[in-house]
């Protein structure tokens, strides 16, 4: 068998292989379910999505290399292409035979036949795999998640998160998502978490690091949703750094103080002032 076919065969039943084994872990009573809980939220959804998306691009490249030993480069590249096709086809395979297996589905509305008729069966379909460039980037985030944020809790006491608040998938109990609509959804699921969360990141980051609006109001618009301190208390950009610094040393109170994005909901949770007592200026900002 040609080198590229072997890795391609070897990632697709591998692919294959893996998601009848998350189909059969619900089934094996309470103990399969615990297990199949913890994998539907981080860190076990991590390790599912690195062993779906990152190990056959990794895997692929390395194993090109070995089987075109005289030429790595090529074999790399050919590799790569092997493992991609394979991973294309295993979802393909899957869509179908989850089809044939909830054919009750089938009948009724589904995302995929209204879209068709909106936008045209080729368009629709093409534009959804072109999002699928998109998987190595937000596997770059989740993983820069883990590595580059963490510290910072302890560096500067920026707040710590529970990612399996925010990367998880549910979208598979949603009655009659099958095939192409579940897997689909299911991407987004866990895309949107790991988006939403590099934000919440980015918030504190931003507003700890360089508290002063953009020249710009156009931008200033544009961000104001993704970082709400923009209007919460950045400084003007027509200001002076004396004032960047006042506003710091009233943000943050320094050692064992709150050191979140000025927004976060930690901020606002306050005691409620004694009747006739004034409420101070942070009070009244919230």
């Amino acid at each position: 068998m040609p080198p590229f076919l072997q890795i391609l065969v070897a990632v697709l039943g591998a692919m294959l292989f893996s998601a009848a084994v998350l189909h059969l872990i619900p089934r094996l009573g309470a103990p399969g379910k615990s297990l199949a809980r913890w994998l539907t939220r981080a860190p076990g959804l991590d390790l599912v999505i690195t062993y779906l998306t990152a190990v056959p691009m990794f895997a692929g490249p390395i194993a090109g290399v070995r089987l075109w030993g005289d030429r790595p480069w090529l074999g790399a590249g050919l590799g790569l292409l092997a493992a991609v096709c394979a991973q294309v086809l295993s979802v393909m395979v899957w869509t179908v035979c989850h089809e044939i297996a909830n054919r009750k589905h089938l009948k009724g509305h589904r995302i995929v036949h209204t879209l068709n008729r909106k936008v045209g069966r080729l368009r629709n379909h093409t534009a959804v795999w072109w999002t699928a460039w998109a998987v190595p980037v937000f596997w770059f985030i989740r993983v820069a998640e883990y590595l580059v944020y963490p510290p910072l809790t302890w560096l500067v006491r920026l707040p710590r998160y529970k990612g399996a608040d925010w990367v998880n998938v549910s979208r598979h109990k949603f009655e009659g998502l099958v095939g192409h609509d579940l897997i689909w959804c299911l991407y987004c699921d866990w895309m949107t978490g790991v988006w939403s969360l590099g934000a919440e990141m980015l918030r504190n980051v931003e507003t700890f690091w360089c508290p002063i609006r953009f020249d710009s109001a156009k931008k200033c618009e544009n961000c104001r949703h993704d970082y709400p301190d923009i209007d919460g208390g950045w400084i003007p950009s027509d200001s002076d750094m004396a004032a960047v610094a006042k506003k710091l040393d009233e943000q943050y109170p320094g050692p064992g103080g709150d050191n979140s994005w000025w927004g976060h909901p930690a901020r606002l949770t306050v005691s409620a002032p004694k009747k006739d007592e004034p409420r101070t200026d942070a009070e009244e900002r919230g």
